[in-house]
């Protein structure tokens, strides 16, 4: 009986230790532009200009951006590489042997980091989005950069040249639990040097970028949703009817 009430009290528990674990920094809404083409559009761009030098994609082929209105020539002239043709997969010359060597670490697959992310804290979107918008100088580090969502990341900021350069200020104040503690809280960012696109701009970008990776990670997804409508609205009216010809040949019996 001891042993069920524990297996009890800790399955209750399980929900509040994993929103502890996660904590960190609140996630913004991300936008949802996965039906925009053009906004899929540009974020394929942004991804294969930024992204796509050190992380691979290996589960989506170049070809398939002709769902999101590209044409073959448009992906020849715009996002291929010279060694690459249109229906390889997209991924990068660099071994995950190399990568360990110069970074500590393989940078990962993104096919289905939009999915990976999900958490209870939010959706992987809303992390992905919050997470490229967080980035702040910080010289103690060995990239010279941080983020408020992923402390020491090791990746450096590769979008800084259209955000700018940011400073994060904390201020540090007492625990209201625990006076003897002090909290180091953050106090927001302050712009060192400006970047090539305005606050705005860059948000709008950063969610172009997240919503392709979201769309990556299951292209078909935008066709799933239409069909799975009229999927239900099919099962609705085939139920309709298959009560009232269940009716009809039963009112004689009844």
């Amino acid at each position: 009986m001891n042993m069920m009430k524990k297996l009890i009290a800790t399955l209750l528990l399980l929900p509040g230790l994993a929103l502890a674990a996660e904590g960190g920094f609140p996630l913004d809404k991300a936008p949802d532009h996965t039906k925009d083409l053009a906004a899929l559009q540009n974020g394929a761009r942004l991804f294969v200009n930024y992204c796509l030098s050190c992380h691979s994609a290996s589960a989506l082929r170049y070809n398939k951006l002709q769902d999101i209105g590209l044409s073959e020539e448009q992906i020849k002239n715009n996002l291929l590489f010279t060694s690459d043709k249109v229906g390889s997969m997209m991924t990068i010359a660099m071994t995950p042997k190399d990568a360990k060597e110069w970074f500590g670490a393989a940078p990962p697959d993104l096919s289905v980091i939009a999915r990976a992310k999900a958490s209870s804290a939010g959706s992987g979107p809303d992390w992905l989005y919050t997470y490229l918008r967080t980035y702040y100088k910080d010289d103690t580090r060995a990239t010279g950069w941080n983020n408020l969502t992923f402390p020491s990341v090791a990746m450096p900021h590769v979008l800084w040249e259209l955000q700018g350069i940011r400073e994060a200020k904390f201020v540090d104040e007492k625990d209201p639990h625990d006076a003897s503690k002090v909290i180091h809280k953050f106090a927001g960012f302050e712009q060192v040097t400006p970047g090539k696109l305005t606050a705005l701009e860059y948000d709008k970008s950063v969610a172009d970028l997240v919503s392709f990776m979201t769309w990556m990670a299951e292209p078909a997804q935008n066709t799933r949703k239409r069909l799975g409508a009229w999927v239900l609205m099919f099962l609705g009216v085939f139920i309709v009817i298959t009560w009232r010809l269940n009716a009809s040949y039963w009112k004689d019996i009844k």
